[in-house]
């Protein structure tokens, strides 16, 4: 079965989180909450759903992983503020590993410079700054493009999941 990194910091939205984090390991996937510090526990920004960060993104390594999961809300935008964050998405994308993005985590993938030319959705705020980093935005749920699988917002999560759980069992 796959290692799934869920990278991930306050005010991520809970459902992202959850209900992906709930079908991976439901299909017998390992998931671990990679964050800026290890025992650190942050809080989704709806319903306080809290996380544990099972490990510092300054201590794994792609290696370590089959899958990248990265859940909106404002998370991503406060790891892209982290070197450290962002040279890890940076590498996951790079590596051809798949990398689930929905909502607003296209956000650290805009500043880890991986979108140029490839094809993704987003939360509709965010729309231009897709486009502004080389991207094509694609106005439906589940856009797949290599190793990148996107949705919209929590509304997308069944046909998201449904990609994502795909691409771990191929």
């Amino acid at each position: 079965m796959s290692r799934v990194a869920v990278i991930i910091t306050d005010l991520f939205e809970d459902s992202e989180y959850t209900e992906p984090v709930k079908a991976f390991q439901e299909a017998g996937h390992a998931v671990v909450c990679v964050g800026l510090k290890e025992g650190q526990t942050v809080k989704g920004k709806k319903a306080g759903t809290p996380a544990t960060v099972d490990k510092a993104v300054t201590d794994v390594s792609v290696s370590d992983f089959d899958a990248l999961l990265i859940p909106g809300g404002y998370s991503p935008d406060k790891l892209r503020v982290d070197e450290h964050a962002v040279g890890f998405v940076r590498d996951f994308v790079q590596s051809g590993k798949p990398v689930f993005s929905i909502c607003h985590a296209p956000q650290i993938l805009i500043t880890a410079d991986v979108i140029r030319g490839r094809k993704l959705t987003g939360w509709k705020s965010i729309i231009q700054d897709i486009k502004n980093a080389g991207a094509e935005f694609i106005d439906q749920e589940v856009v797949i493009d290599g190793n990148l699988i996107s949705s919209r917002q929590p509304g997308d999560l069944p046909p998201f999941i449904k990609a994502c759980l795909a691409a771990l069992s191929s």
